[in-house]
């Protein structure tokens, strides 16, 4: 993920704030929210996906848990693809990419936190070893409708 990719991946980023309780926040964001992004996975792993035509269909990327130190065994997870783009091996070639440049990195643990309403990115990542480890109870709203957060991990060790 560079440069190149700043309008296709807010766009992607974008659809799903629109359309889905994938992503929390529910307003669009500019294409500065790129930089962020950047700034976030900087020296982590970071991929746009692109379909047969080279037209970018979803991306994803590691960042840290947290920015102490003591959390460097720790990373999060972050990936959206179209929908009419799920079910094709994309999620799940990001995820095994992300798991061996995590364990190249030192990386031990992947977490994910997932909205509790978006049930086909909790199945996903159950069908792919992670687990509930824990859940904060109500704390968002989006759509009129209050969903939790779910926290999954991945141990790689």
């Amino acid at each position: 993920m560079n440069e190149f990719h700043r309008h296709a991946v807010i766009d992607i980023y974008n659809y799903f704030i629109a359309t889905s309780m994938a992503a929390y926040t529910d307003t669009p964001v500019p294409y500065e929210m790129f930089d962020r992004f950047l700034e976030m996975t900087r020296g982590y792993p970071a991929v746009v996906v692109k379909d047969d035509n080279q037209r970018a269909v979803g991306f994803g990327f590691l960042r840290p848990y947290h920015q102490a130190p003591t959390f460097r065994r720790a990373a999060e997870i972050t990936y959206f693809i179209l929908p009419e783009h799920t079910g094709k091996g994309l999620g799940t070639a990001i995820l095994n990419r992300f798991i061996e440049d995590g364990k190249r990195m030192g990386i031990e643990t992947i977490l994910a936190n997932i909205s509790s309403h978006n049930e086909q990115s909790l199945a996903f990542h159950r069908k792919r070893g992670f687990r509930e480890c824990g859940r904060f109870k109500r704390v968002g709203k989006k759509f009129d409708r209050d969903f939790d957060v779910v926290w999954m991990q991945l141990d790689l060790v």
